[in-house]
């Protein structure tokens, strides 16, 4: 029997532009962070808009350190952070010593939701990140009339929401909060192999971000270098080192330019799943109200308490039939760590805890053909019952 061609969970869109881009940036000299960076970066804010400054950083796990710094987080201070993510939103709150305390999510948008936050709060609440889970916005200005009047900052973990929108308003504007942050890891909507950008309306956070992002230094390297007095720098703090060269960055130009076509390409994927399930024991993802965007970073489904599917042999046969799949995610309150460490009440998270079993991430990327989309439809409908 012929092995079927494997559908994998994600592939980047990468084309001769991104390919010709950072050939043209190895060939300009500058390998480190220069150019290409600065031209995101200006880039990047246009395209949110609003007056945001952005600064380019290795990650977004760096990115988000970096803006907890820069709100002066740190030992003491406790940071809320929904259970429904990556365990980098977490674990930037220990870089600084400080504690993140696991709130529940919302049943039907798995993000976390204002009257969570509202009941979380507590005396040493310093900060609330912001996941945007799955590309689907999160109801961060909800959230903003709840911390404001306690002078709790927001983070928005914008990880999977470039280009996302609620109430016409572009994830990233930072209207809310006071910084967001975005991946451009492999996986993401627009990657540049790794890196990320945060952006803030705030110039005092990306000032701090600026200087901390490359050892505390008061001048970046192609500032430096692009001068006479080359080697004249002062160091005013202990800084990290997450700035991002400009290879990464001329791909990233590339990205940004065909950011809308593949979000497009997402939706009609996303369409056309959402159309040829709806009559399955299964819960489709949540979409945005009217006409604002859903980045379709993720494509979950969750079996029905009535399906007579089980998730894990779900995912095995979408493997026998050459197709990858994945799960976001395993809450953090379940992972050995962040159990052991903060000790969470074991029926503190309802939600996360009945999700988790019955939830799949099915492929959904820019680069994937119309055969291997319908080969998708066409397997979850064979395995779900």
């Amino acid at each position: 029997m012929t092995t079927p061609a494997v559908v994998p969970f994600t592939r980047p869109d990468i084309t001769d532009a991104e390919i010709d881009a950072v050939v043209r940036a190895l060939r300009g000299g500058w390998v480190t962070t220069g150019p290409a960076a600065a031209e995101l970066e200006d880039t990047f804010a246009g395209f949110v808009g609003g007056g945001v400054e952005a600064v380019a950083v290795s990650s977004a796990t760096a990115g988000l350190h970096l803006a907890l710094e820069a709100c002066g987080i740190g030992v003491g201070d406790e940071v809320l952070v929904p259970t429904w993510t990556f365990t980098a939103t977490a674990e930037v709150v220990r870089y600084l010593g400080a504690t993140p305390v696991l709130v529940d999510v919302d049943p039907v948008t798995l993000n976390i939701a204002p009257s969570a936050v509202a009941a979380a709060l507590g005396p040493r609440t310093r900060a609330v990140i912001v996941v945007h889970f799955g590309g689907l916005a999160a109801d961060t200005a909800g959230i903003a009339a709840v911390t404001r009047p306690r002078g709790v900052r927001i983070v928005e973990d914008a990880a999977h929401a470039l280009p996302s929108t609620r109430a016409g308003e572009i994830v990233g504007a930072a209207a809310h909060s006071d910084a967001a942050i975005f991946s451009f890891y492999a996986t993401k909507t627009v990657t540049t192999g790794e890196g990320g950008m945060l952006t803030t309306r705030d110039p005092t956070i990306a000032a701090r971000a600026r200087v901390m992002r490359l050892h505390g230094i008061d001048r970046d390297a192609f500032d430096r270098y692009r001068r006479a007095s080359a080697w004249e720098y002062d160091v005013v703090a202990p800084g990290f080192k997450n700035n991002l060269p400009d290879p990464a960055a001329a791909m990233g130009c590339v990205q940004l330019a065909r950011a809308h076509a593949m979000r497009d390409r997402r939706e009609e994927i996303a369409a056309t799943y959402l159309e040829a399930w709806r009559d399955l024991p299964i819960e489709l993802p949540a979409r945005p109200a009217g006409a604002d965007l859903h980045a379709w970073h993720l494509f979950t489904l969750r079996l029905r308490p009535d399906s007579e599917t089980d998730r894990d042999a779900l995912i095995q046969a979408l493997a026998q039939r050459g197709i990858g799949s994945s799960v976001h995610f395993i809450p953090l309150h379940q992972l050995t760590y962040w159990r052991t460490s903060l000790r969470p009440e074991p029926d503190a998270f309802p939600v996360a805890d009945t999700v988790f079993p019955r939830i799949v991430s099915v492929p959904i990327f820019s680069a994937m053909t119309y055969d291997e989309v319908d080969r998708v439809a066409d397997a979850v409908r064979e395995v779900v019952r």
